[in-house]
């Protein structure tokens, strides 16, 4: 069985309560039939999160946003992605049967595990999906110690 690390689960639960409310939020929005009207605002791209011995690595599915909409920053340990997914006007409204694609703009931030090397952050997006490789800091990294046998 693997150890997991728990360093904040006051973090974890808030995530929770997010993602919950989320749900929530899509399954009203659903029951209140969107073919009403069209519905942009916030939606919150799926994203996931790991760390390996040299970083820590976000992947964020963002399919219709173009590389120009999306932002990326770091800052005191809070990495945040902005962005917009843009409604198409090639059919017009009155047109749609159902529209349940979110679109508008979007904002996720996350707390850092570790401390990374701001300045070396690099992202790269490809078939909308957006990977953030956070290099952490050298004190961050684990270190492998040598035990002698005698």
């Amino acid at each position: 069985m693997a150890i997991v690390r728990w360093l904040d689960p006051f973090r974890d639960l808030s995530a929770i309560q997010e993602r919950m409310n989320q749900i929530f939020e899509d399954a009203l929005a659903r029951s209140r039939g969107r073919e009403e009207g069209l519905r942009t605002g916030m939606w919150t791209p799926a994203v996931d999160i790991y760390e390996n011995n040299d970083s820590v690595v976000v992947k964020a599915e963002l399919p219709g946003v173009e590389r120009d909409q999306i932002s990326v920053e770091v800052k005191d340990g809070i990495l945040t992605l902005r962005g917009e997914r843009k409604f198409e006007k090639e059919v017009k409204e009155e047109s749609y049967h159902r529209i349940e694609r979110s679109y508008g703009n979007f904002q996720r931030s996350f707390s850092l595990p570790v401390s990374v090397e701001q300045d070396q952050v690099t992202a790269r997006f490809k078939d909308g999906v957006l990977e953030v490789i956070l290099p952490k800091k050298e004190q961050a990294r684990p270190k492998q110690i040598q035990v002698d046998v005698k």
